[in-house]
């Protein structure tokens, strides 16, 4: 193992990003025999096969999973090599690559701004997606620091709350339901729901919500793939939403839409800032958790009527 190189590493993630040997020589710019000669020369000094030949094309072992791995890792550490050099040089202090799901990105930009009056040699670069992309990201050490809901069990990772989340139920101003109080859960769910796409963190709450509700999860209402989608089609009144608070501020001041008075809600979530336990920290990517630890609350947007006061003063106090 002492002789591989960097362009074998980058050709086995090519190979397991494509599938085939000809899409991964394109992408390298190389000739396909290249490819195999490398992809050859590794197999052989590893004495293991890394990719089993397939009809469907070439799937990685558990041995060329565990090589990309690495080959992550030493990028990641080159990247890190990179802002330590530039800071020496005095070009910059360093980088960071935020992720964030798609509920996030209503306070992200806000969030990076007030990080960067603070730190203004640091450059952030934005990745949102939705929960199971994060999450893919996160596997594929594609990001330095992201920004969830519930932090994901099957990757080794750290995690700290850094604000409050409340989920709420939402229909037009016009809604039969809009002037009503105290609305029941049964009542709520002989609604027509606008809902996320399955995995998604407001749709989990919603289906955890009903499932006392015998049946009321065989149909839960219209999948739609985006939280502006589900809000525009609220607004025109095709049913209600189960949805984030920090994605309607907008829409609640303008008075195109209202919360609805449901028993039960809204639902308190938490925010959660996740960073994998195998990577190295960064001097960027501890200033940026410091931020989120100390300031990321006050990057939320607040609403003082979701929660009794002492509640809602817990996140953000009076200035």
């Amino acid at each position: 193992m002492r002789n591989l190189t960097l362009r074998q590493l980058r050709a086995i993630e090519a190979i397991l990003r494509h599938g085939t040997i000809a899409a991964a020589a394109n992408e390298l710019g190389l000739t396909p025999p290249a490819v195999t000669l490398q992809l050859k020369q590794v197999e052989e000094d590893a004495g293991i096969i890394l990719f089993d030949r397939t009809n469907e094309g070439l799937k990685p072992t558990a041995a060329g999973l565990a090589f990309v791995d690495a080959a992550q890792m030493i990028h990641e550490r080159l990247r890190l090599l990179d802002d330590e050099i530039d800071a020496i040089k005095g070009l910059r202090v360093g980088s960071l690559r935020l992720g964030v799901v798609s509920t996030a990105k209503y306070f992200a930009p806000r969030m990076m701004a007030t990080f960067g009056k603070d730190h203004p040699d640091i450059a952030i670069k934005l990745a949102i997606g939705n929960r199971a992309e994060t999450i893919a990201s996160l596997k594929n050490h594609e990001m330095d620091i992201a920004l969830m809901g519930r932090p994901p069990k099957d990757i080794p990772l750290r995690s700290a709350v850094f604000g409050d989340h409340p989920l709420v139920m939402i229909a037009a101003p016009d809604h039969p339901l809009a002037k009503c109080r105290d609305i029941t859960k049964e009542r709520i769910a002989q609604e027509h729901f606008l809902v996320r796409e399955p995995g998604s963190g407001t749709r989990i709450s919603l289906e955890i919500f009903l499932s006392e509700l015998p049946g009321r999860l065989d149909d839960l209402g219209t999948e739609m793939s985006s939280n502006e989608t589900i809000k525009q089609a609220v607004m025109a009144g095709l049913g209600i939403a189960f949805i984030s608070a920090h994605t309607i501020a907008m829409e609640l001041e303008t008075g195109r839409l209202v919360i609805l008075d449901v028993i039960g809600m809204p639902i308190r979530r938490q925010w959660f800032f996740v960073v994998r336990t195998d990577r190295t920290m960064s001097p960027a990517m501890k200033a940026f958790q410091e931020f989120l630890t100390s300031k990321g609350a006050q990057c939320l947007p607040f609403f003082d009527r979701l929660y009794p006061e002492a509640a809602a003063l817990a996140y953000h106090p009076p200035s």
